[in-house]
């Protein structure tokens, strides 16, 4: 043998003799005498039993109970502005004036054509009241008689036009002065003193005038979500008259509202009024709730949900909506059991809540199912099963 072979082989025994030493420590630290690739780890959560309320929620606006707009129902130049804008004003209050001369002049010519028809009016009657005995004794002829009677009818129905002249010229004058119809929140003007209004492309609409407390929550939902409560409601009402039946004020104070920053307002409401049929063209139908706005929070024209309530499921199984796969129409979880290994299980789901799901046939309460890594198991698989609430409290003490 060569110097080079002597000196290749010892290199060879050496190798040899290193691989064996990792082998056999590899061996010690698994415990079996066979190698073992590292586990995975997957997160898992334990399905829950309880009772699970259902409801629908529905995506709308809020709106008055009353919406008046603030209309100039006479033209003229806005003089005065008597509020300040986005406060309460109450029914009644002096909102905007325009000027009133134009309307006053009208007024006095009414009332000036009243009294010339009065005048004439008093002088037919004296006319009339002189011929009649006269006619009675044959003075006069009928036709004087007939001509004087129509004399009086004429001037009194003259009467009665220019009455209702001036009575017209008091209505006009009066919208000069602009009060508010109902008590409310009142909002941005849309002219200013100076401005001339009542007429277009003048502002015809000044203002409008919300009364928010309640506040209305209008909304549409689908044919499907309307049955689903309308016979919830029907078969919690048994007894009461045909007529009141459907979805009318009279259920229960029961709806919610969520805001648009994801929050509950505090006070519970119920359905107030809602459309006589179903949209065709949309398939939808719409409903409106009332709802208490004591603090007045809730504004006209904000985005609003409305959940409603209607059933609830009682000692139901439930596991989180993203441990569930499909493939095929089919529902399935992966199951780890205590010595981590994995397998699959065919599921029958039943409705949604939330982020959850109720699991009606195919899994037990207390199970072990996968919620993330599941695209990386299969089957038979051994894992690392590391619970939800573990890993949440991890990563919080790392942020912090």
């Amino acid at each position: 043998m060569s110097l080079i072979e002597g000196k290749t082989l010892n290199r060879l025994t050496r190798c040899l003799a290193v691989a064996a030493v990792v082998l056999l420590a590899a061996c010690d630290r698994s415990g079996s005498g066979q190698a073992t690739a590292p586990s995975l780890r997957v997160l898992v959560t334990e399905s829950e039993q309880r009772d699970v309320p259902l409801s629908i929620d529905m995506v709308g606006s809020t709106l008055g109970t009353k919406d008046v707009p603030i209309r100039a129902r006479v033209e003229g130049f806005l003089e005065t502005m008597e509020f300040t804008e986005g406060t309460f004003v109450t029914e009644g209050d002096l909102l905007y004036t325009i000027d009133p001369q134009p309307f006053q002049a009208k007024l006095v010519e009414a009332q000036s054509m009243l009294a010339a028809a009065q005048t004439n009016l008093a002088k037919a009657e004296a006319d009339l009241a002189r011929i009649k005995p006269l006619a009675e004794i044959k003075a006069v002829s009928e036709q004087d008689l007939d001509a004087a009677v129509a004399t009086e009818a004429a001037t009194r129905a003259s009467v009665r036009a220019s009455e209702a002249s001036v009575e017209l010229a008091e209505i006009e004058l009066s919208y000069t002065r602009i009060k508010a119809p109902i008590s409310g929140l009142i909002g941005l003007t849309q002219a200013k003193p100076g401005e001339f209004v009542g007429r277009d492309p003048n502002p015809v609409v000044l203002n409008q005038v919300s009364d928010i407390n309640p506040i209305r929550a209008r909304f549409s939902i689908s044919e499907r979500e309307y049955l689903i409560l309308a016979r919830n409601y029907l078969a919690q009402h048994p007894a009461e008259d045909r007529e009141k039946r459907g979805m009318r004020s009279d259920r229960p104070r029961n709806m919610i509202l969520i805001l648009a920053d994801g929050s509950e307002h505090p006070e519970k409401g119920s359905v107030v009024a809602t459309s006589q049929s179903v949209d065709q063209e949309t398939g939808t139908y719409i409903m409106e709730a009332s709802f208490p706005n004591p603090t007045g929070v809730i504004l006209p024209g904000q985005f609003a949900r409305v959940r409603a309530p209607y059933e609830t499921l009682e000692n139901v199984v439930v596991i989180p909506r993203k441990a569930v796969s499909e493939l095929q129409g089919l529902f399935r979880v992966y199951v780890v059991d205590a010595a981590g290994l994995v397998s699959v299980r065919e599921i029958q789901l039943g409705p949604k809540t939330g982020d959850d799901v109720v699991v009606e046939t195919g899994l037990e309460a207390g199970e072990t199912v996968i919620i993330e890594g599941i695209q990386k198991v299969r089957p038979g698989m051994t894992v690392e099963a590391v619970p939800e609430e573990s890993a949440l409290a991890s990563q919080e003490s790392a942020d912090g």
